[in-house]
Order: structure tokens, then sequence, then C-alpha cells
């Protein structure tokens, strides 16, 4: 599936145009909310392309998501502070200087971290669990090797694909017979994705399959080479716009036995038009921890509210192997803990059923929120009333980006599950009211309300940026440097306390708060009785080129 991205064009058409809104939640009418116009762009996910400018929604006076003396979030926003949520980004920081710079799911960092929520969330009254489960943890222990021994020696740029096994391969390679060279304009490539592309491995000699990038996932592409009997596997770009550089930062899925690297499109083919030309001999090297690991999920239910109508608040709680993970995702983590704790100290009294989720493995591929909801049995899935996620809230080039849950600026139209809508208005109201530019996002499988949308619960967030790059489009809308990352520190051991807004905390955590009590606390749902809203077209999460932060295809 290509890669979605929402035109500014379209948004400012769409401002002008007013188009009709999904209601709000139910029983509201007007005065209720903050009205006004969102505006913002679109990053594709965890950094990615797109702009927009305008009030895509026509958001009006009645369209908001609170009001009222029962729904009054004013006080909460008061007692959830930005140094509040430092004071555990700090203790989180802290357990990553004393567990060799991680908190990763499967080290003793992670280990430490659940703990220390765990505790806030017990002192806070809250009825708190965990949910163990196994999963494979991969960590690259050395840098990944390849280089042509014959006929020219060469050295190849290249990386480790998640998941890769470990150890070093010298073979003949062999590409699939059905590689796309030159490139066409789209993707088309379906190289390596059924095992009739492969010409069966010789039986006595090694030999490197050269698989290129496209139309299915990468772990369907190396099982097919490892059936095939190849002892490696090189896998390059597609070589499309977007699809040339360096395959780095990309997902198998699973454990694979044999090393899997990553090329350029360029690189890739020079290794196909040597292997045509005649025999051709490589090495390929990797180092690589693979192996089952054990970790949990953190959850912590609300003292009241109706266990039958369970609003799942969510924020991943592990970094990367790499680096300390305070924005990504201690940032997410320390807003949802601090609300909580701030809700109990109010007395506020949730008519939903809060469960706050802090969830395990999501850098592995949404392991732990996929673990939770494949588990949960019907009559369980049926009390899930709706998902709020929050990944990375505090990015120093920040963007307000909320998840586009009527699908509205998607240039296909697709929505999140019925309901993803009226949550999202309640984020975009609270902005316009700020008076504060939002924008929307894709939901494209890079964060934990994959598994929810993928079973029909309605979901929403917020999101401040990752590796992306900021267009100055953005500049205009919300401040910061134009061309460079919204965090430059993302997967890095540099995602430390010094990689945090004071200001993205202080804005997005606020609308994080107001949004999980005024879901909390509605009396009358997401839908009105009697309404007739046309359907909308749904996201198909298996057309997806995420399931986590990193490519799946």
């Amino acid at each position: 599936m290509r890669k979605r991205a929402m035109a500014l064009s379209a948004l400012i058409v769409a401002a002008v145009v007013m188009v009709p809104t999904a209601p709000a939640l139910a029983g509201e009418g007007p005065g209720k909310g903050g009205g006004g116009a969102s505006s913002g762009s679109h990053h594709g996910g965890k950094g990615g392309g797109g702009n927009g400018n305008g009030n895509h929604h026509g958001h009006g006076p009645g369209r908001g998501g609170g009001g009222g003396a029962n729904d009054d979030t004013s006080r909460l926003l008061k007692a959830v502070t930005v140094n509040g949520i430092l004071q555990h980004e700090r203790a989180l920081q802290r357990i990553a200087n004393n567990n060799g710079g991680t908190r990763a799911s499967g080290t003793p960092g992670y280990d430490a971290s659940a703990a220390y929520v765990s505790e806030q969330l017990r002192k806070a009254g809250y009825s708190v669990s965990t949910q163990e489960f196994e999963f494979s943890y991969f960590e690259e222990t050395g840098p990944a090797a390849l280089s042509q021994v014959s006929p020219t020696p060469t050295d190849y740029e290249t990386a480790t694909l998640e998941y890769s096994g470990s150890g070093e391969v010298t073979g003949a390679v062999v590409p699939t017979t059905n590689v796309v060279i030159p490139a066409t304009e789209e993707p088309s490539s379906a190289s390596g994705c059924l095992a009739e592309d492969f010409a069966p491995a010789s039986e006595t000699e090694p030999q490197v399959a050269l698989i290129q990038r496209g139309t299915c996932t990468f772990g369907e592409k190396v099982a097919n080479a490892v059936a095939a009997g190849y002892d490696a596997v090189v896998v390059f770009n597609e070589g499309n716009p977007g699809r040339t550089e360096l395959l780095t930062g990309v997902t198998i899925g699973g454990p694979v036995e044999v090393p899997v690297v990553g090329v350029s499109y360029a690189d890739g083919v020079a290794l196909y038009d040597a292997s045509v030309a005649g025999p051709t001999t490589v090495t390929v090297t990797t180092s690589t921890v693979s192996e089952v690991r054990t970790t949990v999920n953190v959850l912590a239910d609300s003292p009241r509210g109706d266990a039958n109508k369970t609003i799942v608040v969510g924020a991943h709680l592990d970094s990367v192997t790499a680096g300390p993970g305070i924005n990504d995702n201690g940032s997410g983590t320390a807003v949802t803990l601090e609300t909580a704790i701030q809700m109990s100290k109010l007395g506020v009294k949730p008519v939903q059923k809060l469960r706050f989720a802090f969830w395990g493995a999501e850098e592995s591929g949404l392991l732990g929120s996929t673990h939770y909801v494949a588990n949960l049995t019907d009559a369980e899935l049926a009390t899930i009333y709706a998902n709020l996620n929050f990944d990375m809230l505090g990015s120093t080039n920040y963007a307000r980006f909320v998840y586009d849950g009527d699908g509205s600026a998607d240039p296909d139209g697709l929505a999140g599950p019925p309901g993803s809508a009226q949550i999202e208005t309640i984020f975009t109201d609270y902005f316009a009211g700020k008076g504060l530019a939002s924008a929307p996002t894709a939901f494209d499988g890079r964060s934990d309300y994959g598994p929810f949308i993928a079973v029909g619960i309605p979901a929403g967030g917020l999101f401040s940026g990752a590796e992306g790059i900021k267009t100055a489009e953005e500049v205009a809308l919300f401040g910061g440097t134009e061309g460079a990352p919204y965090d430059p520190c993302y997967h890095l051991a540099c995602d430390t306390v010094n990689n945090l807004s004071t200001a993205a905390l202080n804005e997005l955590g606020d609308a994080a708060a107001h949004a999980i009590m005024t879901l909390g606390v509605s009396k009358t749902g997401f839908f009105e009785d009697g309404s007739r809203v046309a359907p909308l077209p749904q996201i198909d999460v298996n057309n997806l080129d995420y399931w986590g932060s990193k490519p799946i295809r």
C-alpha cells in the first residue's frame, strides 16, 4: 500500500467548503466545547509527508467534547503540570542510567520501569495488574558488513534488518527471477513474494539471495528465500521515488537463522548486474542476539466506572535498545501516569471504567497491545468502549498532530472505526478553543492503536512528531525549525531528559488529560440514537505498511 499523505490543497479546499463533520459526543448542544477551526499538517505517522492548513472538519458551536459542571476539565488541567510530568521523566532517566542506558522490553531497565509505574498507580488507588507474555527479543551487537569478493572486490554500505540471524556467509549472489530494473515510477516489484521466484539453492555451496523490496512484507520474502535453501539474504530498496536510499530501520517481523541485510537501490542494481554478467561472490556479516524473553503490560483500573464501558488509555513503556527513550515513549508514559494520579487526587468519578495501560514490546512490533487485544474473550472485547493512544508528546521540534478519525484528510477517505471521528473532535476542538493549530495524522499502523482499530474499537490520540522533517507550512502553524526532524534523537542514545520540549508537554499534556476526562465522564456516549450518519470507508490494517515503528514491507 502506498504511504498516505494529506495534501495541503485538499485541506484548504475543505476549509472553504466547510464539509459536514461527524457528530460529536451525543447530547451536546450549543455552547459545549471550544468551536473554532483546527489547522495543521500531516506527518505520515512517525515522520512523513504532507501538510495541511484549514478547518478541515468545519467545527462550530456544539461540536466539542466538554462543557457543563460534570464535564469541566479545568481543575484537572491545572493539576497536570509540566513539573509533575518531568518528575516521572527523570525517574525513567535514572532507571535507564542504572541499567545500561536502555529501558527496552526484555531488559532490567524495562522491568524497573514497569515496577515504577505500578507503584505510582497503586499509591494513587488504582487496581494494578501485570500481563506477562513472551516475545522475540532482538538486539544488534555489531555492525553489518557486505563486500563483493569477486569478480571485483567492493565494499557496500549495508544495514542489519531487524530479526536477522547472526553469522558470516560467503557465497554466490542469486537474484530472484522477477526483479524490476529499472524501477517503475510507482511500487510494482513482487520480487521474492512467491516460492517460485527463487531458483532452488545449491545443496553443496553457500548462496546469497538478492531480493528487491516491494508488494509483500519483508518477512514473506525472507521466509521464501530460507525455504528455498539460501544461506543469507540481501534486500535492496525498490528504486521508486522515496525508495532509493539504504534500506535500514525495517523489520522482518520475526527471527530467522540466516544473516539478512539491506542495501540501497543503486547497490542492489550493481549486485544484480554483476550476477547477471557472471558468477559474483559476496560476504555477508551480521552480529545479533535473537531469543525469546518475557516482558509485561502494566494495567491499572479505576475504582469507579462502568466495567461494560471500559476506555483503554494506552502508552508504550519500552524504549529501543539504543537509548533511554525519554521522549519515545517516556513522554506518553509520563503524561498518562500523571493524569491518572491527578484524577485520583481530585476525586474524579468516571462514568466509564478507565484502564490505564502501559504496553511492553511496542518497539518490537506492537507486541504488548497486540497480546492484550488478542487475549480478550468475545465478552471482554465487547466491553472496550474506546482506545486513546499517546506515543511521543514532547518532541523538541514538535507539532500538534491528532489522529485522523474521520478520514477527512486521507486521500481515499479512510476513517477509523465508528466513534474515532468523535474522539478526533474532542482534541481538535480543545486546541481550537485554546487558539492553537492542530493537524491530522493518519492511522498508519505505527503505534498501539493498531490492534484496537483492527477489531473495530474506536481510537484516537496525539503525537508530537518523530523522525519526519518539519516543513515551512508546519513552521507557520507550530513554530520550530524548517527542514529539521520533529525529534532529532528519535530511536537514538540522545533521547534523554534533555530531548524534551516543555511547551509540547504542556500543550499536548493538557489536551491528553482533557480528552481522557471528557471521555471518562461522558454520560451520553458517542452516538445519537436514531442518527443517520453515512458509513465511512474503514481502514484495513492488513494493507498497512507498518505494524510498529519499522516498515514491514
